[in-house]
């Protein structure tokens, strides 16, 4: 079969490599849709073998198929693994983390902070932009009859990590929520976030960006590049700030200002990868008896629990998607979105 490469300097091929066969343990999918994510430009963008260093990463040398966001039905199985964890042609998105399967972490579900170390699929381990992907049993997840592979691909990520986040939050009905950041996970934040009942605003730096939140469920748009957005927030409250806010950005202007806009006794959660931020402490966290947490990406059940979340309310999480490609088109599909100028995109099988 021939599964996406990055190669380097934003080149990929398609490269020919081994059909998988399952270990005792493992299941092979049939990938049916395969996500692109704005973390594969770190690996997609950089000279051969530099984004390794830059994320800390070990390069085996080997080619890696790309792809951290699959979606797809169970092709194979091996010896080992029980009925009840799948069977051939059930339906299923993958939690793209493997581990050691022992460890405190891995047994609960959050395999991505493995004590012996994790694999990520796409990045260390083959992902899903080829027509079949091996992975470990415990990985995959039921994904609804309701929902599409699409749907399921989004969730296997950017979407299941903004489900993750709210549920850190404790999102609900009562809460106003800021979220910062308009691109899929911000999106996807900003409907699930309106599904649990909550009001919402959404801020951006691209006006186009903040003004197709209000589709998604936000009551109110900022566009930060024109207005304070923190001085937004306040007008809009009169003048009490949120009780939660949540950073899909990474970027610190837009970190500082979930914070500062945050009312006193409020929730912040960062989950955008990367870079600093500088915060005066004293107002702006102690004196307010803020709290701030991380979230990353969302657990196994996470990933369940978010599918079934969508299926029940109906969500169309295929809304966040601008672009639909097949992997004959991996080289103008990502040249496209190297380009960040349009949505969410994926590869269809």
């Amino acid at each position: 079969m021939r599964g996406v490469v990055f190669t380097g300097n934003s080149t990929l091929e398609l490269a020919e490599v081994e059909d998988p066969t399952p270990g005792p343990t493992d299941v092979v999918l049939e990938i049916k849709a395969s996500g692109l994510c704005g973390s594969d430009l770190k690996l997609y963008r950089p000279p051969p073998g530099a984004a390794f260093k830059a994320l800390g990463l070990v390069d085996s040398g080997k080619p890696i198929i790309a792809g951290h966001e699959p979606c797809g039905v169970i092709a194979a199985v091996g010896s080992d693994v029980p009925r009840r964890s799948g069977k051939v042609g059930d339906r299923v998105l993958v939690h793209h983390y493997g581990g050691c399967t022992t460890c405190l972490y891995c047994r609960t579900g959050w395999t991505q902070m493995c004590e012996a170390g994790p694999a990520v699929y796409g990045v260390t381990a083959d992902g899903g932009h080829a027509p079949y992907m091996k992975v470990p049993a415990s990985t995959v997840m039921p994904l609804p009859e309701e929902l599409s592979f699409s749907t399921g691909a989004a969730i296997s990520c950017g979407t299941g990590t903004a489900f993750g986040a709210l549920v850190r939050l404790g999102v609900n009905a009562r809460d106003t929520i800021a979220i910062f950041g308009q691109g899929p996970v911000g999106l996807s934040a900003t409907q699930l976030a309106h599904a649990m009942g909550a009001k919402v605003i959404a801020i951006d730096i691209s006006a186009e960006r903040a003004a197709r939140a209000a589709a998604f469920g936000a009551d109110h748009t900022i566009d930060s590049s024109a207005v304070d957005p923190v001085e937004a927030i306040r007008e809009f409250t009169k003048g009490k700030g949120v009780g939660r806010a949540l950073d899909t950005s990474g970027a610190a202007a837009g970190r500082s200002a979930a914070v500062r806009g945050a009312a006193p006794w409020g929730a912040v959660c960062f989950v955008g990868e990367g870079g600093e931020v500088t915060l005066n402490v004293s107002p702006d966290i102690i004196r307010k008896q803020l709290t701030i947490t991380g979230s990353w990406t969302t657990s196994s059940p996470g990933l369940a629990d978010c599918a079934r979340f969508i299926a029940d309310r109906g969500l169309p999480v295929d809304d966040l998607f601008t672009d639909r490609w097949t992997l004959d088109q991996a080289e103008e599909a990502y040249r496209v979105f190297d380009a960040q100028a349009s949505g969410k995109a994926v590869f269809i099988q």
